[in-house]
């Protein structure tokens, strides 16, 4: 159990610190951007990581654990340790949040780091180098996009710029496909989201399978810039459970959500 008083004035100091090192994560990966990192691939021979993941990494996991060590630890490129389940309050952390993107020479990847307090972020930055983009929250106050407020698109348009793959689109409810325009892939999920909270487009749907290192930062400052990240069943999401994957999910400004849920309930089970 974790010895920290749940109070604003600790999460802005914890803001302070994940911006700080997600900083320092993000400026070490840059310095491996295409440059021909070297590239591995994980256990389930689908999901390649770079060595800029693992440093990115080192460096996180060194600055908040250092600066936090009774914070618990979730990371994509740290072997799970079920002590984290003990923590009311963790470090969950994306070194690299696309990849493939990261990889590939592409712009759109981010340092992905968030507390998670009581199974809730309350404290998120996501930092994208590449772009020069650094999104902030806390459990108050607005979202932030190199220091500027930012918010969800404002009432509900007449086409609705939705972010999907275009094999989910016709799994979506007819009626609802006639009235959105289909944004291609963006690599990186969490910068996905972000692209919602300030404004760019409508939502987004996140196929099943997704893990807690790539939404928590993101769902807050989601939240905190007027929209949500809720399963199909409406509810928004727990993190730092046993198991860290999720559902079918739906992200939207919150005008736009009940819709996008409704026409995405034929995607459970795919």
């Amino acid at each position: 159990m974790n010895a920290v008083h749940p109070s604003p004035d600790q999460w802005i100091s914890d803001l302070e610190l994940i911006t700080m090192a997600a900083t320092a994560a993000g400026e070490k990966a840059l310095s491996f951007f295409r440059k021909d990192p070297d590239v591995q691939w994980k256990n389930d021979g689908r999901s390649p990581v770079s060595e800029a993941d693992f440093a990115a990494n080192d460096i996180l996991k060194e600055k908040l654990l250092t600066a936090r060590p009774n914070y618990g630890w979730l990371s994509e490129e740290t072997d799970d340790d079920e002590a984290r389940l003990g923590c009311e309050t963790v470090f969950v952390v994306d070194p690299i949040d696309g990849t493939r993107a990261f990889i590939a020479g592409k712009d759109v990847w981010c340092v992905s780091v968030a507390v998670v307090h009581r199974g809730r972020p309350v404290a998120g930055v996501l930092f994208a180098p590449a772009l020069g983009e650094l999104f902030q929250a806390t459990l108050t106050g607005s979202a932030l996009k190199n220091g500027e407020p930012v918010s969800v698109k404002s009432g509900v348009d007449a086409v609705l710029r939705i972010a999907l793959a275009e094999e989910t689109v016709g799994l979506l409810e007819g009626g609802y496909r006639s009235g959105m325009s289909r944004i291609a892939h963006v690599p990186s999920l969490a910068y996905r989201i972000a692209m919602i909270a300030d404004g760019r487009i409508d939502g987004t749907i996140v196929r099943k399978n997704s893990h807690d290192w790539d939404l928590a930062a993101a769902d807050l400052i989601l939240e905190r810039a007027g929209g949500a990240l809720f399963s199909l069943d409406g509810q928004p999401l727990s993190y730092n459970r046993p198991n860290v994957r999720h559902t079918v999910l739906c992200a939207a400004a919150r005008p736009a959500l009940p819709a996008l849920i409704a026409a995405s309930q034929g995607l459970e089970g795919h």
